[in-house]
């Protein structure tokens, strides 16, 4: 009985020195142990450790950093009380750069964060979809516009103008040019803007013109006169025609002395040096006219339209001459012709 009492005995101070020694271990737990705040993606947890490092800790709770993850500390950092440790898995965007896409990843959602983490630097000018201050969702689409601007010179011709001036000089209705136009030059500054390799837009910087033009200068006569056998002569308008000859013999007009019609004109008069036969689609009948020689020979003359002939078409006239010697000789020419004022 006595040795059973002591076997308890022993029994209970054992379980007190144990209850001791746990209790003892409990409080020195407690008071090693430190608050670490864990921060992953959006996932917020509050942990009480001993571990001695973050990558301690990170290992006892199973917790792996993956490739192109993020960690705001280094794994060797010693753990303190209140601690914060953040964590990014790494999430897949697409990137656009004009036809070309590309899938990267990133452990950030803000545009401007996903870009540095990849390496890729934006110009002052260049630009995204969204903008980089926005944040992006997993598998979503970043365009980036590249901006480029040149600037070039274009060289461009300035047109030359046409200039008509009067002058007695000619005669009315002739027209020469006394100056012959060349266009000028000008070199024009274009600054061009360029969208991922596309022209967008062009603005003019600035234009500097190389050679003046040089305008083309056509005198117009305006003399309405021409010095005959009667002084000064004024007419209304001249022009070049071809010019034969005919008279009253069978050969030429085809009538005999005493056949209807024989030496009448179209207009019924007698057919007489002045008369002259012509289209009265031209020339009028019944117009007066000056036929001026343009081989040096003798001018034929003042004249008058009276007849008219079915080979007289067009700009052509026939001369009235008083024998077939005379009209032979004179053959088949070009005339200057004057439509004389009434």
């Amino acid at each position: 009985m006595e040795n059973h009492l002591k076997n308890n005995k022993i029994h209970l101070k054992v379980l007190t020195i144990l209850a001791i020694a746990a209790f003892l271990s409990i409080g020195i737990f407690e008071y090693w142990a430190k608050d670490v705040t864990i921060c992953i993606d959006d996932k917020k947890e509050i942990i009480r450790t001993r571990e001695a490092t973050v990558k301690d800790l990170l290992e006892k709770e199973g917790i792996i950093l993956e490739k192109g993850g993020y960690i705001n500390l280094n794994p060797e950092t010693k753990i303190k009380d209140n601690l914060t440790i953040i964590l990014k898995r790494p999430k897949t965007y697409s990137i656009k750069i004009g036809d070309k896409k590309i899938e990267v990843e990133s452990p950030n959602n803000k545009v401007a964060d996903i870009l540095k983490d990849i390496d890729i630097k934006l110009d002052d000018n260049d630009y995204t979809y969204p903008k980089l201050d926005e944040t992006v969702n997993p598998m979503d689409e970043i365009e980036i516009v590249k901006v480029d601007e040149k600037i070039e010179v274009v060289k461009e011709e300035i047109p030359f103008e046409k200039i008509t001036k009067n002058t007695d000089k000619l005669e009315m209705g002739n027209t020469k040019v006394a100056q012959e136009g060349k266009n000028g030059l000008k070199e024009i500054q274009v600054k061009k803007i360029f969208e991922n390799g596309k022209l967008v837009k062009e603005k003019v910087l600035a234009e500097n013109v190389v050679t003046l033009p040089v305008p083309k200068i056509i005198e117009k006569g305006t003399k309405d006169f021409f010095v005959s056998s009667r002084g000064l002569t004024k007419y209304k308008r001249s022009f070049v025609v071809v010019a034969t000859a005919y008279d009253l013999s069978y050969a030429s007009c085809g009538k005999k002395p005493g056949d209807k019609h024989y030496g009448l004109t179209a207009l019924g008069t007698k057919a007489r040096p002045g008369v002259v036969s012509v289209d009265p689609n031209v020339i009028p009948l019944g117009t007066k006219l000056y036929i001026q020689s343009l081989d040096g020979k003798k001018d034929y003359g003042f004249a008058i339209a009276e007849d008219t002939g079915s080979a007289i078409k067009g700009n052509r006239i026939d001369l009235f001459f008083p024998s077939h010697e005379s009209a032979m000789a004179f053959g088949r020419r070009k005339v200057k012709i004057y439509i004389l004022e009434n």
